[in-house]
């Protein structure tokens, strides 16, 4: 195996693989020659063999007393010496930054004798004990799973005792007094005695940090944060430096920049007389980082020279750990500081105006996902919360109002100007009334791409779907989670960036575009190849598009123009007529409505392509399921309400998603298609008469079979015929691929149609065999599980659904090359699935309007990553080249 453990002088930054992300600095830092703790570092590999092994590997024990002993010679103490002992802190440190979620103990090679000699040593009792009790404490915690509150309470025990309020107020005495009943708290809790032997509490501390990768905590963090389950932490070992030493000590965390606004200033806060815990813990007030310019203008001055010297060197914000003992300064940690969005965009391009980096690199920095928080409001980082529920965040933002259950009552509240919150066990498509005067949506049931999660994505609007903690009572106007009651008219907000649903009204902030956004997203545009467009439905949505840098419409859902009152009334009509005159009949008075819609959003995307979806749902989705809807549907169509209920029972299927559906309806029902393709095309020709270009491509959706397209698409010729000598623009017919078998038999669909465009919603459904409506009961505990690595209804199954895809991609390409390709679903607004869009040669990713920023980013990612590869293979291949060449010359 190889070495498990390396000093500080052995390693460098880009062994974070090796040596986590704070073993890596520590010793880049040291390399650089700034005031670094001696120390080493246990590798990530040593972390994942004990895990798995239960064991260390053969040899670690010898390789870590030589690096101790090493230490003890840099140091000049002895470790467990009780005249001149060595103190060390252990902590943890993986390849990616999880601040908080691992473990740490400070002050480690204290007991009984070591303090007496750290006593002879700096000549300050009351140190010395803090310093003791302090270890104790953390170890306790740490290392034996004590609850730290137990230390809390024996220590506020003798605060009141000795009538103080602050820890600074107890002395040496009452120290000594804590460090005995923290002793015997230990004795009482685990049943042993605190361990005296350095060696043994440096082993089992070691262990600690070890399992502290597996804590639920950490656990929480990777799958939040999309970290692998696999790196392991290392592990790092250093020469305790003391803050707490007396006035000319302290202790602070500084950023190079601001990271809440970006801008460039020296930003931290620091202590007097403290350890690092103490700024973080909240028990003093830090005093900001100006301060320390007033009382140590040494110290200062050579913290300001380090900050320019590591940003230089790492070329990005750092977030830099101090410790000042006796005035001597030293650096334990810096690392790339976690910043807002807002002030990551702003940091990337000063620093481009800097010379510090690339316009790639800058685009390189933001994370696609980071966007949400610019294009919606979100939760005050600063506000008190009481989390009650957590669920899906099907749809990104925040929103607080009042709780109603109906569509009908969010709609009638909104009216009066009341902000409300809609509750479903979930949405249907009848609901979308109250769904667009609701400030958010909550569902018990649903996934990432159920009804509420698509609908909501589409407008903008914050959504927490599938949370199966709560339990929704629509009669009694209530819903209830673990034991708390929520009722009709309520308050709670709702956070759809991370699923959580809050009691009350929380304050939100509300987003800002600057022209550092519209800056970097520019430069993003420049590289990329993947051309980006927005589904959308009606006229706003389209200018909402656009706002946002869409190039296009690649999914315009037809049924959603139905729902409106009047016209749901026609529709219904339609449907339960008897023969086809009648129903050519009702459709003939929808066509009007049909062709102003697409005459609206020609207009707005002029000169653009918009992508019509013919209509794909079951035409029971369009029907009343309230009886008192039913019966005031069976009045107005002069049929009975029994008879209507019976129709309607007659509609219904056992599995709609693989029902009658799509294409099939135009095979079974033409003249719906008919009716959809002439407004389609009418609408075209009045507005190319105002001047404007339209783009229109028709989609047939489900095709599944080569002869459905075959057949519709020759309908739709038919009517084309009709008008062509009208028709003074360009049109294109091709499918949505939502089926497996469209994808294997691509290359006899390819020649039918002019375009293919996935719709991964439904295929990822299909190839999973789930229903996306209720797969949010069991996929989070499949990804909790690590059966899935990601959620496939919010990430492309790349070696499932992907491979599927590709497939689908070189077949059709095959006979027709000049295909155009592109992807609907909600999977065209996550970064990763359109990196996998650009590498399997897709023109073009579609998503919600919301999301097209973040897409195009991802999109721009997907293109650099791309060329960083091709150039790092080809600079390979050409050393490899001139290694041949030089042994033939040889």
């Amino acid at each position: 195996m190889s070495p498990c453990v390396f000093s500080f002088e052995e390693g460098h930054k880009d062994m974070k693989d090796v040596l986590g992300g704070k073993g890596a600095n520590l010793a880049e830092m040291t390399n650089l020659g700034l005031p670094v703790p001696p120390g080493f570092t246990i590798t990530t590999a040593a972390c994942l063999f004990f895990l798995r092994e239960g064991k260390y590997p053969q040899g670690f024990q010898q390789e870590l007393d030589i690096k101790l002993h090493e230490l003890e010679i840099k140091i000049s103490k002895q470790f467990g010496n009780k005249d001149n002992p060595l103190l060390i802190s252990v902590r943890s440190g993986s390849k990616f930054s999880m601040p908080g979620m691992m473990d740490t103990v400070l002050n480690l090679g204290l007991n009984d004798e070591t303090v007496q000699g750290l006593v002879a040593k700096t000549n300050n009792e009351r140190f010395c004990f803090d310093a003791y009790r302090r270890f104790i404490q953390m170890f306790g915690n740490v290392v034996l799973n004590m609850n730290h509150e137990h230390f809390e309470e024996a220590m506020d025990e003798l605060k009141a005792e000795k009538r103080v309020k602050l820890d600074t107020e107890l002395d040496a005495k009452d120290l000594q007094e804590l460090v005995i009943r923290f002793k015997e708290l230990v004795k009482k809790d685990t049943g042993r005695v605190f361990p005296i032997d350095p060696k043994e509490q440096l082993r089992t501390a070691i262990e600690a940090v070890f399992h502290s990768w597996n804590s639920k905590r950490a656990k929480t963090y990777r799958t939040l944060h999309a970290i692998p389950e696999d790196l392991g932490t290392a592990v790092n070992i250093q020469a305790m430096v003391f803050g707490n030493m007396g006035e000319d000590s302290g202790t602070g965390v500084a950023f190079t920049r601001n990271p809440a606004t970006g801008e460039n200033v020296f930003y931290g806060e620091f202590l007097m007389n403290a350890q690092g815990e103490d700024v973080v813990a909240g028990i003093r007030t830090p005093l900001f980082i100006e301060e320390l310019k007033k009382k140590m203008p040494r110290i200062y001055d050579e913290l300001v020279v380090i900050r320019k010297k590591l940003e230089y060197h790492y070329q990005d914000m750092q977030d830099i750990e101090f410790t000042i003992e006796n005035g001597r300064l030293f650096i334990l940690q810096t690392r790339n500081g976690k910043r807002t969005t807002h002030a990551a965009v702003k940091i990337a391009v000063d620093m481009v105006d800097e010379k510090l980096i690339s316009r790639e690199e800058a685009v390189l920095r933001i994370d696609p996902k980071q966007l949400s928080q610019l294009l919606h409001p979100s939760i005050d980082p600063k506000a008190q919360k009481k989390i009650i529920a957590k669920g899906l965040p099907a749809s990104p933002g925040a929103a607080s109002g009042k709780v109603v259950f109906t569509a009908d009552e969010a709609y009638q509240w909104a009216d009066r100007g009341e902000k409300v919150i809609l509750v479903r066990k979930e949405t249907t498509p009848e609901d979308i009334h109250g769904m667009h005067a609701a400030q958010g949506i909550l569902t018990a049931t649903g996934g990432m791409t159920s009804h509420a999660a698509v609908v909501c994505r589409g407008m903008g609007k914050c959504c927490v779907a599938g949370c199966s903690d709560i339990t929704v009572s629509k009669t009694k106007k209530q819903f209830s989670v673990e034991g708390i009651t929520i009722q009709e008219g309520d308050i709670i907000t709702l956070d759809g960036s991370t699923g959580e649903v809050i009691l009350g009204e929380v304050a939100t902030l509300e987003p800002t575009l600057t022209g550092d956004f519209r800056v970097l997203m520019k430069w993003a545009d420049t590289f990329r190849s993947l051309k980006v467009r927005a589904n959308a439905d009606t006229p706003i949505d389209a200018k909402k598009a656009l706002e946002f840098g869409a190039e296009g419409i690649g999914l315009c859902r037809t049924e959603h123009m139905f729902f409106n009152e009047e016209r749901i009334k026609i529709m219904r009509e339609m449907i339960l007529s008897t023969t086809e005159i009648a129903r050519r009949k009702a459709l003939s008075k929808l066509l009007p409505f049909q062709k102003g819609d697409f005459m609206e959003i020609f207009r707005v995307m002029d000169g653009l392509p918009v992508t019509i979806r013919l209509l794909d749902p079951p035409l029971h989705e369009f029907m009343p399921e309230k009886e008192e809807h039913i019966e005031a549907l069976a009045k107005e169509m002069n049929i009975s309400v029994v008879d209507l209920k019976d129709v309607i029972s007659k509609m219904h299927e056992v599995n709609p998603m693989l029902g009658h559906r799509g294409c099939r309806l135009g095979v079974t029902y033409p003249e719906i298609y008919e009716m959809q393709v002439r407004a389609i095309l009418e609408a075209g020709i009045e507005v190319s008469a105002e001047g404007i270009q339209p783009f229109p491509e028709i989609e047939v959706p489900l095709v599944g079979h080569v002869r459905e397209l075959q057949k519709i698409k020759k309908r739709i010729e038919c009517i084309l015929d009709e008008i062509r000598e009208n028709v003074k623009f360009s049109i294109k017919i091709g499918t949505m691929i939502e089926l497996p078998r469209a994808c294997l038999t691509a290359d006899d669909i390819a020649p039918e149609a002019d375009f293919f465009s996935f719709g991964t919603n439904d295929l990822t459904q299909m190839v999973f065999g789930l229903s996306r409506d209720d797969a949010g009961k069991f996929l989070p505990k499949y990804v909790e599980s690590g059966i899935l690595k990601r959620d496939p209804t919010e990430s492309i199954d790349q070696k499932g659904v992907g491979r599927l895809m590709q497939t689908c991609v070189e077949l059709a390409r095959g006979v027709k090359s000049d295909l155009e390709i592109g992807i609907c679903g909600e999977h065209g607004g996550e970064p990763d699935s359109v990196q996998f869009c650009h590498r399997i040669g897709l023109n073009y990713v579609s998503c919600s309007p919301y999301r097209v920023p973040l897409a195009r980013l991802a999109a721009a990612h997907a293109a650099l990553i791309e060329k960083a590869q091709y150039e790092k293979k080809k600079a390979s291949f050409g050393h490899q080249k001139k290694k041949e060449m030089t042994s033939l010359t040889l």
